[in-house]
């Protein structure tokens, strides 16, 4: 959770430190200025500032909520994109505004007082107010990016109150915080944060629509890596960085760390230099300059209680004139002179400020997420799943899905005769509240409630009448892909057989010193191999043994952890002797037995099927046809041939669960598996592949293309056989 909540930590410390310090300084100056009265004012505006932050936070959460899935995604990209914006210009004018800090607020404070009550409040609350706006503003990005906001929420907090703490010891002058050093510390890391959020933003832009690149990965290192271990966790969750990233996201955030740092850094450099030589200062200064930070930056905030000695100010320097009186306008809360009219109760200005961000925010929050009229609520629970539900009229229709239970759910609305389902929540937690959205026709409907580690509970059913077709999905349980997972592991174990052969004749090739035969086995064994791909989740350790890249390796093609097929590969077409190669590719061979031996062991999610239907081929468009496995051989293409035949085998077991579901996409698939094979038999001519590099443009551009409208076709597979719960 940590690693979730370091971001929002430093946020809160350094906009907390910041918001701080500006209160700080304005009850300084009143309580030196003999106007302690006013206080209460600065606390008004104070107040007001944080609830209108509080508000901010409330919009932004209740209003994406009501929106779509892909409309949550432009929405909560531009808003990180904004975010980001505001981060980067708060880090450059603290840099800037760090010495001068005290002498502005001041300034601002002298002019509050001569105006009256009202501008005080009204100083306060700016001053205050913005660091509020950019602190709920960027905790709810990386709220959503951490998908979850305790971590967030939590280190937020500690920030906010180790700032308060830190302030409270620079008003006390009990410790003194060097505040250039710590905004250029802080202003660092928050960079390259930020480069983070710019990255994941960009990336829901994507998701969203609004951009396009969604499938161009720069890298995707998600095989390559442990997502629950420790320092996955911590680098995603601090810097935002994924295991796959597109170009735009890399591309965005190279530039934006590369351009933003070097212009932070230099202007760093640039105010560390040393100034010319002050003039000597007058012996005394007016009102309104003496400035709490000291020439070299440190923090040190004067107080009522602990003052300066006689003739001495908190800094050192000359001390201030004093007013000797109060202005006219000292008090909202003095008693009218006589005659004056009915004196105003003093709590009303303090409570109207405080009270209109929370209205404003709640009218929002109400019209903007309203539901719509005559959208019914629903109760899931094991108790009452479907009270509320009554016969819909047709049409499309808006349920307002309410947990009433005490554990997660998945809800689906059904047809109780056949099971097939309208439409479903998932992960519905206790005390929530969500929109489900279904087109009703003709025919019966029931709730099923399926309680986390409960049992299935389906409402009374009701008949609507009328209305023109719906479209419903059969369910599919984990028994439907009983024979489909039976069928496909007996072709993998034959596969593992047919490969341990080809293998072993690979390394006998080498043993007789036959280089050109052992890259023609080299490639019959690797292609091979490739055909297996929905099995590479349940290989385990093996993949990595025997289809592992050297990327990420310290040395690269010569780490001695790279192995396997690419190994041997990159020293068949890089002049490396077959006695070099002979010991890579027993190591293969062995490796290759012992995988068929523990398939049979390995457990295979029967949900990973229908998964791997549109994985394999999105790793085939990721690394095939960009060329970046190409080792030397060339052949990629021919790669990515076996990927298409193991994808064709995996739809021919699942073909009667698709057909039955949605047989027109079946069509669309198989008709751009055609196309597809079409264009990788052109790039095959007596027995040699075309590398990936030298195809012509036109054919490439109509293979990268053919490809993602095969993947298009694909994507809705998973959904389409998701293993739904039924009891």
């Amino acid at each position: 959770m940590w690693d979730d909540a370091f971001p929002s930590f430093l946020i809160g410390l350094r906009e907390g430190l910041e918001a701080g310090l500006i209160v700080s300084i304005l009850v300084a100056t009143l309580v030196r200025a003999g106007a302690k009265s006013r206080l209460p004012q600065v606390w008004t505006g104070v107040l007001a500032a944080i609830a209108l932050a509080m508000s901010f936070g409330a919009v932004l959460t209740f209003t994406a909520a009501s929106l779509s899935a892909t409309a949550q995604e432009a929405f909560g990209g531009t808003l990180s994109i904004i975010a980001v914006a505001f981060v980067t210009a708060m880090v450059f004018w603290m840099r800037r505004s760090a010495r001068s800090l005290s002498g502005e607020i001041k300034e601002k404070v002298t002019g509050a007082l001569a105006m009256g009550s009202g501008m005080l409040i009204v100083t306060s609350f700016l001053a205050v107010g913005r660091e509020g706006l950019e602190t709920a503003l960027f905790l709810w990005t990386t709220a959503r990016a951490a998908g979850e906001s305790v971590g967030p929420m939590i280190g937020a907090g500690v920030g906010l109150v180790i700032a308060a703490g830190l302030c409270w010891g620079l008003y006390r002058r009990v410790l003194k915080i060097n505040l250039t050093k710590f905004f250029t510390a802080t202003g660092a890391v928050l960079i390259v944060i930020a480069a983070g959020v710019l990255g994941y933003g960009l990336r829901d832009l994507q998701e969203g629509g609004v951009l396009p690149g969604k499938a161009a990965f720069a890298f995707d290192l998600s095989q390559s890596i442990d997502p629950s271990a420790w320092y996955t966790t911590l680098v995603q969750g601090v810097f935002n960085l994924m295991p796959a990233m597109t170009w735009l996201q890399v591309i965005a955030y190279a530039g934006y760390l590369a351009i933003v740092m070097t212009l932070f850094v230099r202007g760093v450099r640039t105010a560390a230099k040393p100034a010319p030589k002050p003039a000597p200062a007058p012996a005394a200064q007016p009102a309104g300059e003496q400035a709490p930070v000291a020439k070299d930056g440190t923090a040190e905030v004067a107080s009522a209680e602990e003052g300066p000695a006689e003739g001495e100010t908190a800094d050192g320097d000359a001390p201030e004139t004093q007013p000797t009186s109060q202005p006219e306008s000292e008090s909202a809360s003095e008693p009218a002179s006589a005659g004056a009219g009915r004196k105003r109760p003093a709590w009303l200005v303090p409570v109207a400020v405080v009270a209109v961000p929370a209205v404003v925010a709640g009218g929002i929050v109400a019209f903007g997420t309203s539901k719509p009229a005559g959208a019914p609520t629903i109760a899931v629970s094991e108790k009452e799943c479907g009270k509320g539900f009554t016969a819909p009229k047709p049409g499309r229709q808006t349920f307002q899905m309410q947990n009433t239970g005490d554990k997660t759910s998945e809800v689906y609305l059904v047809d109780p005769g056949t099971n097939a389902v309208y439409g479903e929540i998932e992960g519905l937690a206790p005390g929530t509240t969500r929109d489900l959205v279904a087109t009703i026709a003709g025919g019966s409907y029931a709730w099923r409630c399926v309680p986390t580690g409960g049992k299935a509970v389906t409402s009374a059913a009701v008949r609507v009448s009328g209305g023109g077709g719906a479209k419903a999905v059969v369910p599919v349980a984990e028994q439907d892909l009983a024979a489909p997972l039976r069928a496909y592991k007996q072709y993998v174990d034959h596969g593992l057989a047919t490969l341990t052969d080809q293998t072993q004749k690979l390394s006998d090739d080498l043993a007789g010193d036959d280089l050109d035969a052992a890259r023609t086995d080299w490639l019959t064994a690797h292609r091979t191999y490739s055909s297996l791909g929905a099995a590479y989740g349940t290989f385990e350790d093996f993949d990595k043994k025997i289809n592992g890249r050297a990327d990420g390796l310290p040395d690269g093609v010569h780490d001695k952890d790279f192995t396997g097929f690419h190994r041997i590969e990159y020293g068949l077409w890089h002049g490396a002797s077959a006695a070099e190669l002979s010991g890579p590719a027993q190591q293969l061979h062995d490796d290759v037995v012992g995988l068929r031996k523990a398939f049979p062991t390995q457990a295979f999610d029967p949900g990973d099927l229908p998964l791997r239907t549109h994985e394999i081929l999105e790793n085939t468009l990721q690394f095939e046809l960009t060329g970046d496995t190409d080792e030397g051989s060339g052949s990629n293409l021919a790669t990515a041939d076996a990927n298409l035949a193991g994808t064709q085998e995996l739809l021919n077991v699942l073909r009667p669960l698709i057909a039955k579901r949605e047989p027109q996409l079946l069509a669309s698939i198989e008709s751009d598996i055609a196309r597809m094979q079409k264009l990788l038999d052109d790039a095959h001519h007596d027995g040699t592949w075309t590398p990936v590099e030298k195809l012509d443009a036109t054919t490439r551009q109509r293979l990268n293309g053919i490809t993602g409208q095969l993947l298009e076709h694909l994507a809705p597979v998973p959904d389409l056989l998701e293993i739904r719960k039924s009891a």
